[in-house]
């Protein structure tokens, strides 16, 4: 029994403890006091929401867009021969400049070379033999067709000279252009056959630049319209001329192929390099241009808040051009408007604003 009132007892003293830290002490005091105070601050409204705003005006602005393209040689050849035979001579150094005409590699020619100067001497005595005839046929020593049967000689002679000429032409390859020659494929006393490759011949002085467009820009772009481009290999800022224009658009990008010449003198430009291109396009006089983080994407259009008696107000926008961090207005705003550009994620319509910066 007396164990059994101790427990009672030792249960009512931690009962009373507990009423009496939830309702009379004073945590409990002040827990009561905050809900009070919350409660009537629920009946009021919240606070402005602190932004900067951006005043609306007018811009020039380039309309500029960034393609990829790539670096060409202004003329390319793989060097081969018009004739078989074992080299017999190679005159050029690789890496090296040549010019136009120049003699890079001869093969075998000595049996047509003695067969030109057999022909040679028979077209001598075929010119004695016709001058003799003509003379006599002044005279009226021989007829017409005696004459013409000398002439006929002579003349087919020649002909075969001329044959053999070009034969012996064909033994010599000659640089087709100036241009900066590369690693050769053959060697002195090699079998050179008309498939195999001698090197490759490259003349980069003007690069040619080569790169597609949208074919919304077709009507923009013309010959004589300047770029700007990069590449990965050097730091300076090229310039090139558009010179022609693809005739067609390509109908798997609805894009057109366009080709500028950029003067390379000291040969910076590489055939084969990534060009990031630079083109501007026009100038527009007049136009409103926002931060991108300004605009908020809609299902319907894009939105941007402005504000208009204390309020943050909504109103739909119409946009075009873009650049890194701008975007273009071309409907929806005028300028004097002040655009709401920071606290956006807070942004509702007649949230009440306070303004802290003005950006003009």
């Amino acid at each position: 029994m007396r164990t059994r009132y101790i427990i009672y007892t030792a249960l009512a003293l931690l009962v009373a403890y507990l009423i009496y830290n939830k309702f009379f002490s004073q945590n409990a005091k002040e827990s009561a006091a905050a809900m009070a105070a919350g409660g009537k601050g629920g009946k009021r409204k919240n606070g402005p929401v602190a932004v900067n705003v951006l005043i609306v005006k007018d811009t020039a602005v380039n309309n500029v867009i960034d393609v990829t393209g790539s670096i060409d040689a202004n003329e390319k050849v793989n060097l081969v021969s018009q004739t078989a035979g074992n080299i017999t001579g190679i005159y050029f150094t690789e890496g090296s400049k040549v010019q136009k005409g120049q003699l890079l590699v001869k093969v075998y020619n000595q049996d047509l070379e003695a067969s030109l100067q057999q022909v040679k001497y028979q077209v001598t005595l075929a010119q004695q033999n016709e001058y003799r005839n003509k003379i006599l046929l002044q005279k009226e020593a021989i007829s017409q067709q005696e004459y013409d049967t000398s002439l006929t000689s002579l003349n087919s002679l020649k002909a075969q000279g001329d044959m053999i000429k070009a034969q012996i032409s064909r033994t010599e390859v000659r640089a087709p252009f100036s241009g900066t020659i590369g690693l050769r494929n053959v060697s002195p006393g090699g079998y050179l056959s008309p498939q195999a490759s001698i090197a490759q011949l490259v003349n980069i002085d003007p690069a040619k630049v080569t790169f597609s467009v949208p074919e919304r820009y077709l009507t923009i772009i013309s010959p004589g319209s300047k770029i700007r481009f990069n590449t990965e290999s050097s730091r300076e800022n090229f310039t090139a001329t558009v010179y022609a224009i693809e005739p067609s658009i390509d109908v798997a990008s609805r894009t057109i192929t366009v080709r500028a010449k950029a003067p390379n003198p000291k040969g910076v430009l590489t055939a084969g390099s990534f060009a990031k291109i630079n083109l501007t396009l026009d100038q527009i006089p007049k136009t409103i241009l926002l931060p991108t983080e300004a605009v908020i994407p809609d299902l319907k259009s894009s939105l941007v808040y402005v504000y208009h008696n204390g309020v943050a107000m909504a109103k739909p926008v119409k946009t075009d051009m873009r650049t890194d961090t701008k975007i273009q207005i071309i409907d929806g705003l005028k300028p004097g408007d002040s655009v709401v550009v920071t606290g956006l994620i807070q942004m509702r319509a007649k949230v009440p604003l306070k303004i802290v910066k003005v950006i003009k």
